[in-house]
């Protein structure tokens, strides 16, 4: 029988490919088991991962919720541990699995924090477009919250994949996805400014020629960068919320099921897998219902 770390890797390489997860996905569900190896080693003598029992997990479970994680934390670590077992008892390196009964405590989905299209609109007011720093932020903007882009799709966006022709980019996603996003004319001209003026003269290594966004070195932009250029800009426009570029992106999802696009279509340009996901934009959508109902209707105002 393999050893342990030939069995981990399999799983690893198992996850890549046949599930087609991210490589941020697959290191986390290895760290996962990880943790309970961990816990298996200093609590039992002879319980390994191969030959634990459901007990086992539950106890090493207990301790999660002993030192208070986030139940959404430890659904993600359940997650992790289950999809394991299974690739264990599917390969057959183990008879019955242990993680069939677990059950995932129920999480609280949050409602994200949005920014109004004012608030947009000032940041927006904030960006000094007569640098070329300047001019690639403003695309960036546009592009966040007029595609709707995760910061990670920003940063990799590639020239190539822009038809301004046609109006739509291809953007590469969770699990190596690809989706086409529609153009708006904001963000087109926003893109056509930035590359005809400064993107398309700049001297870059030949594997950062396909890349559309550029540090001032000429190298591939962080994504730690973008979220320092996204909170500078809200501090600009005295916005009090606490923002980050995935903001943008929840933001434009928001505006869209406000406007009255379908949730659907809302998915498809998300690029979520599950409707439920792009779901909890509807929440939002009905507390702002409700906020304006609250605010408006003729029996909710005061009276003396």
């Amino acid at each position: 029988m393999k050893n342990i770390k030939d069995i981990t890797q399999s799983f690893k390489t198992c996850l890549l490919l046949e599930k087609n997860l991210s490589a941020n996905s697959v290191n986390a569900y290895i760290h996962d088991i990880e943790k309970l190896e961990s816990f298996l080693n200093d609590n039992y003598q002879d319980i390994h991962l191969l030959n634990t029992e459901t007990k086992h997990i539950k106890e090493f479970l207990k301790t999660l919720y002993q030192i208070e994680l986030e139940p959404s934390s430890i659904s993600r670590i359940i997650s992790g541990i289950k999809a394991f077992y299974n690739y264990l008892n599917y390969a057959q390196i183990i008879s019955n699995n242990p993680t069939e009964t677990l059950e995932t405590p129920k999480t609280k989905r949050k409602i994200p924090t949005v920014l109004t299209v004012d608030e947009i609109e000032s940041m927006i007011s904030k960006i000094d477009r007569s640098t070329p720093e300047g001019e690639r932020n403003y695309a960036m903007i546009e592009l966040l919250y007029g595609c709707g882009l995760r910061v990670s799709e920003l940063v990799e966006l590639k020239i190539s994949n822009i038809n301004l022709k046609e109006e739509f980019i291809k953007v590469v996603g969770k699990g190596n996805k690809e989706r086409l996003i529609p153009l708006g004319k904001h963000a087109k001209k926003a893109i056509t400014n930035y590359y005809e003026n400064y993107r398309k003269h700049f001297k870059v290594l030949p594997k950062y020629e396909d890349i559309l966004f550029l540090n001032k070195f000429h190298r591939p932009l962080s994504r730690i960068m973008v979220f320092y250029i996204i909170k500078d800009l809200c501090q600009k426009a005295n916005i009090q919320k606490n923002i980050s570029p995935h903001t943008l992106r929840h933001s434009f999802a928001t505006h869209l099921i406000e406007g009255g696009a379908n949730i659907r279509a809302v998915q498809e340009l998300l690029g979520h897998s599950s409707i439920t996901t792009t779901e909890i934009y509807t929440h939002i959508d009905r507390e702002y219902l409700r906020e304006n109902l609250l605010s408006y209707h003729p029996r909710n105002k005061v009276s003396f």
